[in-house]
This record gives C-alpha cells, structure tokens and sequence, in this order.
C-alpha cells in the first residue's frame, strides 16, 4: 500500500464519522422540533375549545335579567383578544409567547370576575345549561395544563438537544434556535382556589 493512502483513508474515515454526526443530529432536532410544534398545535387547540365553551356562556347568561353588563362585556373583549392572538408553531419566540399568554390570562381573569357574579342570581344557578358549561370549563382547564405541560416537556427535549456539545456547534450552523417554554403565570403560584357551589340555593 503506497504511503499517501493512508492519510486519505483516514481523512475519508472521519469525514463519514462527520458526515454521520452531523446527518444524525439534524434529524433527531427536526424530529424533537416538529413533536414539541405538535404538541404546541394543541395547546392552542385546548385554548380554542375555552373559547368556544365561553362564548356559549356568555350566551346563557344573557339571558339573566339585569345581569351586570359590565362585566359581561369585559369578557366578549376579553374572548376577541384571545382568539385574535394566536401563534404560528414556526416563531414559537419569547415575545410571542408572552402576548399570547397575557391574551389568555386576561381572559381568564373576565372569566373569574363574571362567575363569581353568577353567585348573586339564583336563576343561573339553578340553570342545567349554565351548570354543564361550567364542568366542562373546568375539565378544559385541565386539558390545557396538560396540553402545556406536555408542550414544556417537548420543548426541554429539543432544547437539551441542541444546546448541550459538541451539537451546539452543528445547531448554529443548520439554524437550529432555542424554543421559549411556556412560562406559568406571575402570581399564580399564590392564587387562591375557588369554588362555586352551584347547586346551592
């Protein structure tokens, strides 16, 4: 075997070694990029089915005399806002994220204030459309906890992909950028739980 074979049998070995690597860590980040935009799809998914389910709330208590209009109206805005905002799963960025969750959080508080008014007028109380509705916006809420959940999770596997080395050093290179997690709501750690006991008089 002639002495300059060497050298380029073994620049050929590493450049496959390369090669693979770098085939391999494309990949498995578009694989870990397109599950966490998935799971993404449903968290938006989650917040469309509040939405609908608060529109059709609204709806019922209309139709309560004298009901406080107020806020009822602050939850048709706060409902247009929130269904106006949404995010495309190709700019996943810090500040959409942000917008996107103050849309939802706004409404969440419209939401609150207008159940805690229900408590003032029996009639929706004793409403079974009324009652229905609000189940199911609980077990709603618990889907989108999952829903983020499962979306944080997704995103912590593509971003530990790309970010730990020597795949550092390929993510920049094929454009591979850090996702922004969902981050839970400022305060809402101190949050105090409450309850609607609709089934009382």
């Amino acid at each position: 075997m002639k002495k300059w074979l060497i050298p380029v049998i073994i620049l050929v070995v590493i450049g496959v070694g390369i090669y693979s690597w770098a085939v391999g860590f494309n990949n498995t980040a578009v694989t870990y990029q397109e599950d966490a935009k998935t799971t993404w799809s449903n968290v938006e998914s989650a917040y469309q089915r509040r939405n609908d389910l608060i529109g059709n709330l609204v709806k019922t208590v209309q139709g309560a005399a004298d009901f406080e209009r107020n806020t009822l109206r602050e939850v048709v805005e706060a409902r247009a806002k929130a269904t106006s905002t949404t995010i495309s799963a190709d700019n996943l960025s810090p500040e959409k994220m942000a917008e996107f969750q103050q849309a939802q959080t706004g409404l969440s508080s419209a939401l609150s204030r207008l159940l805690v008014s229900v408590e003032r007028y029996p009639e929706l109380r004793a409403n079974q459309n009324f009652l229905e509705l609000q189940a199911q916006l609980e077990g709603t809420e618990n889907r989108i906890n999952v829903a983020r959940d499962r979306f944080n999770a997704g995103v912590n596997t593509y971003n530990k992909h790309i970010k730990t080395f020597p795949n550092k050093i390929l993510a920049g290179m094929f454009g591979f950028e850090e996702m922004a997690r969902y981050q839970a709501d400022a305060g809402s750690e101190n949050a105090p739980d409450v309850e609607f006991d609709f089934g009382a008089s």
